[in-house]
Order: C-alpha cells, then structure tokens, then sequence
C-alpha cells in the first residue's frame, strides 16, 4: 500500500553534496534535521522501497547499489543475505538452508568487506568472512554496495563493500514504534517443535526539541529444521589399480597409447557417508542508539549492536571408508577416469552420533561525535570497538563438538556404484551373509572431540572531514580528506582428543551395547527429493542411538585399565591422547585518504567527477602455538597416528608489513534528463585468508596412507590487488522504472594460491612400504590372498613386529622417510582478469499496482580451474553467472511478492577434505529458489503477513573434478511463516 508522509529535510544543495559522498550512513549524512521546512511524499511499501534504491543508485557517483526497507521494521526478506542477492551481480551461498555468505561479480565471502553505519566489521569468528544469518533485518534501514573503488571507505572489498544501515533517530525526529510476532514452520523438520516464534520490536523518537534521540530495536528468531545429505570427503587419483583382474571385472572407457596403457587419470572416492542432522536455532538481536545534540551543529551518536546465535545439532550418520592397495575387485570407470562403480574389500563400515552446539556472540560499541565547524567545514570522529566470537564448545555436558563412532570390520565386500540416480550407492556385505549389520555385531570404533573457538575483533577510530568548496569558476564542490588507525586480530585454538576409545575393533567388544540400544529404519524418507534417493537408496537402512547412552556404557566399559598407554573414554577435547594449538594474526593499519567532487558541464551535458586516493601501511604479526611431531605410528588398516612431545609446545611469532596506493576516479554525465552515464576507474584491496598468513608448520594429525598433508603459513603475502574499470548506462524512463546495462572489468595481482611441496621430514620414518610392510606383502600373496591394510598388519606381527603399549607397530630406522605434501602459501606472478556484463530492468505498470524486476550478471575470466590437469592452479571461488527475478503487485493494503534467485555452478574452493594431493576442487551445481510473500493491511497501523521460502524445494549438490565425482547432496524443504505487525509513526 502507498501512504504519504509529511517531514522536514535537507537544503537541496547540501543533499547534493551528500550524496555525492555517501548514502544516509555515510558519516557526513550523520544529522538532525533543522533545516527549512520543505514538505517532500514519502512512498512506501514495496514500491517506495524500490522508488527509493532506484534514486540511490542514480545519485550516487561510482557503480552502486542499494535496497530500502518497505517502511520502519519491514525489510524486503526475513534474511538480509537474501537481499543482497536481489542486487545485480549479487550471488549468496547458503549455510543451513539460508543465504549466509556473498559473492560479488564473482568473488567470494573473502573478497568483499562489510561494515555496519560505515564502520569496519571484524569477520565471523576466526575469519574475514562476515555471515549475514546471524543479523536480523528487522532492525536495518537499508544496504548499500558500493561495487566501485572509493577513497573514503575501508579497504578490503575488492569484490565490493556492503554497508548495512541501521536508522538514528534525530534524522527522523518522529515518534515510531513497529511490533511483530511471526509462526515459523519448517516442513523438515522432525526432532523440534513444528512451529517456532520470531518476535520483533522497535522504538525511536526524539526528545526535549529534538535535542535528544533514543531508539531501540530487539529481534528473537527460532527455527527447529532437519538437513539429510550424502557426502565423500574426497577423492584420490591414481590410485594403483590392480593388473589381474577377469575382463568381466574391469569397465575402462579411456584411450590405450601404442603399448596398449590407458591413457588419462583415474579418481576413485575415500569414502561414501550419509547424515541426518537435527537442528535448533536461536538468535537474538539488539540494537541502541543515544543522540545528544546540545547546540546546532553538533550531535553526540553512541550506539551499540549485540548478536548472540546458538545453534545445536544431533546427527546420526552412516557410512564406509575406503583404503586402496591390492584390494579392489571389480571397477567402472567413465570417460574422464572417474569410477562409477568399485567393488573393494577390507576397511568397515561405520553408524555415527555426533552432537555439538555452537555460539556465535558479535558486538559493537560505538562513539560518533559530528561537528559542522563552521558553514563550510565538517569533522567526524568516530570510534568503535568490536568483535565477533565462535565456540562449537557451547554444549554444556561435551564443551566440544563430539562424535561417536560405531560399527564393524567383519564384512566380505564394498560396492561404490553411481551409475544411475543423483546420490551415490554404499552397499556392504558383511560376514553374517546379508547386506545388514545385525544390532548384535555393532561395536566401538573410536571416538573424538573437537573443540576450536574463534575470535576477531576491530578496534577502529577515524577522523573525518568535508570542506565544502563551491568554487563555480572551476566547478570544485566539496573536498573530502580523513585519517584512520584500525587494528584487527583474527585468532582461535584448535584442540583434539585423538581417535580414544580402544578404536579399529581390534580387540572387539560388541558386548558394550545391547541390541535394544539400536532403532532400525528404513530410508524410505531419506533424501527423497532426489532421484535413486529415498526407498531406492542402498543401504535402505540405517540405525539410530542414543547419544547419551553410548558415553555412559563407554565411559563405565573403556577405562585406562582396560586400553592402557593414555587411552581412555573421557567426552573432552583436551585429553592425554590429542593435541592443542593456537594462532593468531594481528594487523594494525595507518590510513589517510584524500577525493574531490566537481560537477560542471562538457558540451551542455552536465558531469559530475569524484577523484581521490587512498594510502594505506599495515603491519603483520602471527603468533601460533603448536605441539612437536615426533613420528607417526600405525594402529591398523586405515589407522595412522601422528605423536607429539609430551608437554611441549612452541611458540613461533613471525611478522610481515605491506602498504598499498589506490588512487579512484568516478565520472556521471547526464546525457538527458533520463540517459546516465558513468566511467569509473580505481584499484581495491582484500587481504590475505587469516590460515595463509598464520606462520608455523601443522601436520596432519591422522596422515593416512594417500592423505599425508601438512600446512605452511605465510605473514608477508602481499593483499590481492584489482585494477579495476567500470563503464555503465542507465535509462530512468519514469516513476520507479529504469533499464541499466554495465560493463566491469577487474585485473587482479598478487593471486594467492596454494603449492604443494611434497618432501620428507627428518626423524619421520614410514612403516609404509618399509623392508616389514613389504615382506608381508610378499608373503600375503604368496599364498594367493589378498593383500589389504588389515591382512598386511597382521601378518607384520605373524613376522615379528610387537605391538607397542597403545597397540600400535611403530617405524623402524631402517624404514624409509615419510613423504608429506606440505601445502603453502604463494603470491602468484600472473596478473589473471575478470570481465562482465550486468543488465537490469525494473518497471513499474503505471498506476495498475503491478511491478517487475529482473537483472542477470554474466561474468567470465582467466581464473577458472583446469579440471583435466593434476597442477597446483590458482583459480578464482566464485566465480558464476546469477540472474534475479522479482513480481509483485501491491494497492489497496494488499501486497503479493513473487521473488526468484539463480545461480549457475561455481567453484567453493580448493582441497578437499580426505582429497589427493593434487588439491582436487570442490564445486557447487546451479541453485534456483523460489520464494514468495503476502501482506494485507488490516488498517493503517494492523499488517498480516505470509511468507514462503524456497517453495520449489531446491536442493544443494557439490562435485569435484567432473559431475560424477560427487561430494554432497543436502535436502532442506520448504519453509512458511504467518504473523502481524503493528505500528505507527
């Protein structure tokens, strides 16, 4: 519904030179409103909203951005993720079934920076990545993206920088109050309450003639959902493929070279997994604001924002690992190597219950003094202090994320097959002679606890100033010049208790646990929504457990007495058995800056021109605290154990410095009253991942055979650097519509990439193919066995090789060095360039209530990943096409939205869990969601509401190298909300 609103405002030419500079956040926008009375329509609803973020985007200089609140408390959607993406060039990725994280024009989460009212916000928890799922909406005013370079604003956005924008309340100086109860009911759900609360509030007015402002906003959120999902951790190439196999047993598609080889790689799954995960989430949200204007041309800001998000999970989880070495029977490959089908023997299969809950606390508390010095000059200080905190060890009874593993080794053979359907199938034959493990046959595997807290904090103050020139004869309208120091520390602890528990069944204890512990199901519900998923999944079954009563009967049957060395059942990350680190990075940055605004006409058509620059020194310093490898031992089949000094650890303090020059230009020419045109040329920033730059040395700390890796920091990496170019026209035809079409283009330096070094450590011998692996191996098939891990173990001890305390063979000196590939850090020497093309309309169906929105981004560049080379590559996450399509009609207090999101495949990144050494990639299929929302004004104060989110029932599916080397398949459903809202201003 439109409605007017009456309201005082600037004086034309100051908005002009606002604008110029920054939208209503920006800090030279900071003011009350005592200007002349000029009496301006406000429209509202949807088509204010996007009346509003039209006007933004012209007026600004430079290439940017923005979307509006419908009115005080309504944001467009519930997820402020989800609206960014309505934004051309804007692509989300999901966390949980919602948009979380963002890629801009093709970078990723990494690549763009966020800041709240102007100010720099520190990454969500140990990183630079700020996730929107953890901010309610219901308490912004609008988000701006600012897609091109600006000397005022922070660097770090090299793909763009988002503001989001929380109101003040002397910038209204009105009474307004908005109240909301929303029913939450997710048809995932099975484990939680089937409809959950939303509550928000918010509160502003002005006080003693507008001298004094206060506002308040709270937010509650709850959403109880299940995720079911399929997964391989990784897939390892060339592994060594048996040469005496049946024909029968062998399907190899692949070119033969003149002396009959096959010609190509060939990739083959660790492991094949499959979870169900039951999920409770709870956010809270609150926002205040104090406003003091004792005279005129001042006015005191002190603000604060809290965030808290708990989100606890239960898992149960089924599954096989697979180790390759003379064992695999039969094969299926395609025609680029991938197996489709493999039948292995040895290894096991395993049933998980996993539970942690995870806490993520973000505040900020800060101060802002605006003083109009005299008619032509400003200053700003501002100053905030804020930080954002993970712990994945909220959960009171574990302090950790927790896993207990279950299952057994007594099986005949494995079958991989993914010859048809969307989800990959595991079945196993076990020894009892079915494909069934009895509840009478499960036994303990092993157990760990992960505890890995994370924080990053911002400690910023900056001085800023405008001077507002008017100089007409050269057409010089402001100058804008400001200084800042800030100082951020990104940091977190990583401790695991080892692999405890008395794992590798080996002795067997299947007596801990009763047959009656263990509910059998069918899959019949699992993974439905994709085809060969649900009734048709093999295994079509699985086992449920209580996770409880798993570490009481553990706790009570695996003592130190019984395993012996340091091994024991305790539910602790922090045990005897594990390991404890820490890193951190601390950069503290001096910036000053400098830009002019012009605006003058070339040839009767006005130009605007934004010129400045920006110089920047940031010193680098990391701290990591790390135990000391010693050796790494083997406990059986797929089982190796790196061992560390007991009680040592070191601390290593590595630093680094950098400084950068990023100078911009922006020129508007208002070719007629409707036809803009903008040039605009500038270079940004994103600095180096925090785990690039934490110096030190990590060894894996389970090196199996094939998974061997090892970490390098870096502290002198040099930030990535675009040169960036920008050319864009824009037809403002009428009220609201417009048609824009754009051009980018972005030459990115000092590309950080990955290599990896395969090389061996000193005093690290690998029992691996050493004279006693060897020999058994050798014996094995003598006698016309197979020779797996576990046959090799045993025969090992059969040769004469004793079991240590903890049960495990340890190296001898006469085996050879273990080989380790130590993956590290590099500032390419390439320059590697990403081009686009944005194209948005948005049209408003005259008076009829009816409006469209579509816009698209097609981006394509020399950074993509070659998946048919084994190379180490330096490619681009991200990077994808997107396209965005919104319907809506709205009149007489009824308003209907239809909204729709894609986006094409991407690459989420490089390395895969338990992937070779070749740093295999991991990608993301296209995604396209539908979601819709209606309101319907009861009067002018009453609003009810329906919404319903990805109504098509969209899934979440990944590979690697090519299609049909999965990685996960995730199924979340539909999702609906009902509520009302109250309010009045």
């Amino acid at each position: 519904m439109n409605t007017f609103k009456f309201q005082q405002s600037k004086i034309a030419l100051y908005v002009c030179a606002a604008l110029s500079t920054g939208f209503t956040a920006n800090v030279f926008a900071n003011e009350t409103d005592k200007e002349k009375d000029v009496e301006v329509i406000e429209v509202r609803g949807i088509k204010g909203s996007l009346i509003r973020s039209m006007n933004v985007k012209r007026d600004m200089s430079g290439v940017v951005d923005a979307i509006s609140a419908e009115e005080m408390g309504k944001f467009p959607d519930t997820n402020l993720a989800e609206s960014l993406q309505r934004i051309t060039g804007v692509a989300v990725s999901r966390s949980n079934g919602e948009g979380s994280q963002i890629t801009v024009r093709g970078f990723g989460p990494d690549f763009n920076l966020v800041t709240l009212n102007g100010r720099q916000m520190p990454g969500t928890g140990n990183s630079r990545s700020y996730s929107f799922e953890n901010l309610s909406s219901s308490g912004v005013s609008a988000l701006e993206v600012y897609k091109t370079a600006r000397a005022d604003n922070p660097t770090g956005g090299l793909g763009a920088t988002v503001n989001i924008v929380t109101a003040k309340p002397l910038s209204s100086a009105t009474e307004k109050f908005s109240v909301s109860a929303k029913a939450i009911h997710d048809s995932s759900n099975e484990a939680g309450e089937d409809v959950t609360p939303e509550f928000s509030a918010l509160y502003s007015n002005a006080y003693l003639d507008d001298t004094v402002g206060f506002a308040i906003s709270f937010n509650h959120h709850r959403r109880d959902f299940q995720q079911q999902g399929a997964n391989i951790q990784g897939w390892q190439a060339n592994v060594d493929l048996p040469s005496n196999l049946d024909a029968d047993k062998v399907v190899d598609p692949r070119p033969l070279d003149d002396e009959g080889n096959r010609v190509g790689d060939h990739f083959f799954p660790r492991d094949m997994n499959y979870g169900i995960n039951d999920y409770q989430r709870e956010r809270t949200n609150g926002h205040v604001v104090f406003q003091y204007a004792p005279v005129d041309n001042m006015v005191f800001t002190l603000d604060y924002v809290g965030t808290k998000a708990v989100t606890g999970m239960n898992s149960i989880g089924w599954g096989m690992w697979n180790d390759y070495g003379g064992n695999i029977n039969a094969y299926e490959l395609d025609e680029n190597g991938t197996v489709v089908y493999a039948d292995i023997s040895g290894n096991d299969g395993s049933f998980t219950a996993s539970r942690a809950t995870t806490e993520v606390e973000e505040r900020s508390l800060g101060f802002n003094f605006d003083w109009q010095v005299t008619d032509s000059l400003k200053l700003v200080l501002d100053y905030h202090d804020s930080q954002s905190e993970t712990d994945n060890g909220a959960d009171e009874g574990l302090g950790s994320h927790g896993s207990l593993v279950l299952g057994s080794d007594q099986l005949i053979t494995k079958m991989y097959d993914y010859r048809t359907g969307e989800v990959p199938h595991a079945n196993i034959l076990w020894k009892n002679g079915t494909n069934e493990l009895l509840a009478s046959e499960m036994d303990s595997h092993f157990s760990q606890f992960i505890h890995s807290p994370g924080k990053a904090t911002v400690d910023q103050i900056q001085l800023d100033g405008i001077w507002d020139v008017y100089y007409d004869d050269i057409g010089l309208v402001n100058i804008k010049f400001g200084a800042a120091r800030t100082e951020q520390e990104m940091g977190g602890s990583n401790a695991w208790s080892g692999l405890i528990g008395g794992f590798l069944f080996n002795p067997s204890w299947p007596e801990m646990f009763p047959d009656g512990m263990f509910t059998k199901h069918d899959t019949s519900d699992f993974l439905d929504a994709f085809a060969g998923g649900g009734s048709d999944l093999n295994p079509h079954y699985y086992y449920t457990f209580d996770f409880d009563e798993v570490v009481a009967r553990s706790e009570a049957f695996l003592t130190n007495e019984l395993l012996g060395g340091d091994d024991y059942f305790a539910t602790t990350a922090y045990h005897d058995m594990g390991t404890f680190s820490k890193s951190s990075v601390t950069e503290e940055t001096t910036s000053i800056y400098l830009s002019s605004f012009w605006e003058f006409e070339v040839a009767d058509f006005p130009v605007q021109l934004n010129a400045g620059v920006r110089y920047e020194e940031t010193d680098v310093t990391s701290n990591v605290f790390q135990p000391v490898p010693t050796s790494v031992w083997w406990k059986g089949g797929s089982e190796w154990h790196t061992q560390y000094l007991p009680g040592e650890n070191n601390t290593l303090t590595l630093t680094g410095e950098h400084d950068v020059f990023l100078p911009m230009l922006d020129i508007k020419v208002e070719l007629t009253d409707d036809l803009v045109s903008r040039v605009s040329w500038g270079k940004t920033i994103s600095r180096a991942p925090l785990g690039d730059l934490a110096g030190g040395r990590s060894l894996s700390g389970s090196p199996k055979i094939g998974s061997r890796n090892a970490s390098e920091g870096n502290t002198n990496l040099l930030p990535f650097e675009s040169t960036n170019f920008d050319l864009s026209l824009e037809y403002y035809y009428a009220e609201g519509s417009y048609a824009a079409i754009g051009y980018f283009d972005k030459s990115v330096k000092n590309f950080i990439g990955s290599q990896i070094v395969s090389t061996t450590i000193e005093g690290f011998n690998d029992i691996y193919k050493g004279p006693r692996w060897n020999q058994a191996v050798a014996d094995i098939e003598g006698r016309g066995e197979q020779a797996t891990n576990d046959a090799i173990f045993a025969q090992m001890q059969a040769n004469g090789s004793t079991l240590n305390e903890q049960g495990y063979i340890t190296p001898n000196a006469d085996d050879p060095l273990m080989v380790w590939d130590i993956t590290r850090p590099f500032n390419a020497p390439d320059t590697k360039s990403v081009d686009g093309i944005e194209v948005a309309v948005q049209h408003l169906i005259g008076e009829t209530g009816f409006g469209v929105g579509v816009n698209a981004t097609f981006v394509n560049g020399d950074v993509e990943f070659d998946v048919n080379s084994l190379d180490q590559q330096t490619p681009l996450t991200g990077l994808s096409d997107s396209a965005n399509f919104q319907a809506f009609y709205e009149k007489d207090g009824l308003s209907i939205k239809l909204t729709y999101a894609w986006r094409d495949e991407y690459l989420i990144g490089v390395g895969q869990d338990q992937g070779s050494s070749d740093n295999p990639p991991q990608f993301a299929k296209a995604f396209g969601q539908w979601d819709m929302s209606v309101n319907y004004d009861l009067n002018d104060q009453v609003t009810v509401f329906f919404e319903g989110i990805n109504l098509n029932n969209e899934t979440e599916q990944g590979y690697g190298r090519y299609e049909r080397q999965f990685l996960f398949a995730r199924e979340y459903g539909p999702r609906y909300a009902v509520g009302v809202r109250y309010s009045f201003n």
